[in-house]
């Protein structure tokens, strides 16, 4: 546990959150009951670290108090696996109920959730990775069955959304695979893995899948195809204001403006996976502080010159920050530039089905869910 003497604790920016509102990613424990092979928290031995909270609600509240007082407030419950500490989950949503909730949780425990919790949700974030084969061998045998019988059992009773989350880490994931997730939840969201995944040709065959995604998102304006990625570039070609109001022209995943992760030990990171790095530290609970994220854009990055800069808007930080700012050429020719290769596939396969054109025939509740869509506030938007 980081403990500061009041003498030497940092002195808080006068604003340090860009906005009005604020994403407080509370990380219950950093325990989990799966060992997933492509834990991003796997990264500095973080996952399993800190299994205990080292901050009770009173010091939660002072730094509310402190820090977040006039922000609209939206909690999402993290972790390792967040309901093996429901109690701290109960206790959150029992002493701030103004605030809105999300859960994201791998779905093996979500039976176990009490029905007031779920009716509070806003949204809830199930991490999967396709179809079964793939989930399995990533996740452990059993573990996609599990998970779609707990998500039928809770679905009526939840108050908001439930989202597929896929971290899309296998080539061979199928245009089926992620069809049947995006028919079969609220919405599907997917983030291409931050990993060594992209070698021969696996940056083609994600293309080939994308090249169908894209086909049928756009083959319909009466209805839409709730893909969050796709629903995301769209509007951000459309109506370019909004890729950057909520973000001050920063990056859309947040981690530059209005995202503050707390570990279990009180640390408060700008990037879920990068709590390992200590000079990343922008705050702690117990002590009370909290400084500008230091995780900005800089002159090493090469974003603004991108073709997709416009509605991309700088997809992931923490790439970008060890690609060009750590100067890491192997994570930037093997991650950060295959991904970036895809998110510009993406965008020109977009144009080449006239989103303007589409969006002006669609009805009007069909517009509002590509503009207004509250499930843009709890994921990135850029896959």
């Amino acid at each position: 546990m980081l403990t500061i003497p009041a003498s030497a604790t940092p002195v808080s920016d006068p604003d340090p959150i860009v906005g009005g509102r604020v994403e407080l990613q509370l990380l219950t424990t950093l325990k989990c009951n799966l060992k997933c092979t492509y834990c991003s928290l796997g990264v500095g031995e973080v996952l399993g670290s800190q299994t205990e909270l080292r901050y009770d609600m009173d010091q939660l509240a002072a730094f509310v108090d402190k820090h977040l007082t006039g922000k609209e407030v939206y909690v999402t419950f993290y972790g390792g696996e967040p309901t093996l500490n429901m109690r701290m989950m109960e206790d959150v949503m029992t002493r701030f109920p103004g605030f809105r909730f999300q859960l994201q949780t791998n779905g093996t425990l979500l039976d176990d959730v009490p029905d007031w919790m779920l009716a509070k949700l806003s949204n809830i974030l199930v991490s999967i990775d396709g179809g079964e084969a793939i989930t399995d061998g990533y996740r452990g045998r059993g573990i996609w069955r599990q998970v779609i019988r707990n998500i039928n059992h809770v679905r009526s009773r939840v108050g908001g959304t439930v989202t597929a989350r896929v971290t899309w880490g296998n080539p061979d994931t199928s245009f089926e695979e992620l069809d049947e997730l995006a028919e079969a939840f609220d919405y599907l969201y997917w983030q291409f893995v931050a990993d060594e995944m992209y070698a021969g040709d696996s940056v083609e065959k994600r293309k080939a899948v994308l090249v169908k995604l894209i086909d049928k998102f756009f083959s319909r304006d009466d209805a839409l195809y709730p893909v969050i990625p796709l629903m995301g570039i769209v509007r951000n070609k459309v109506l370019p204001t909004r890729g950057r109001e909520l973000y001050a022209g920063l990056t859309q995943c947040r981690v530059s403006t209005h995202l503050i992760n707390v570990m279990p030990n009180g640390q408060i990171y700008p990037c879920p996976d990068m709590m390992y790095a200590h000079h990343m530290q922008m705050g702690e609970i117990q002590g009370n502080w909290l400084k500008k994220s230091p995780l900005q854009p800089t002159p090493d990055m090469p974003c603004e010159g991108c073709e997709a800069f416009s509605w991309c808007r700088r997809n992931c930080m923490k790439n970008l920050y060890l690609g060009y700012v750590k100067r890491d050429e192997r994570y930037r020719n093997n991650v950060v530039e295959p991904i970036c290769e895809l998110l510009k596939f993406m965008g020109r396969e977009i144009d080449r089905h006239d989103p303007a054109g589409w969006f002006s025939r669609l009805a009007v509740p069909v517009r509002r869910r590509i503009t207004d869509a509250e499930v843009y506030e709890y994921v990135e938007i850029m896959p």
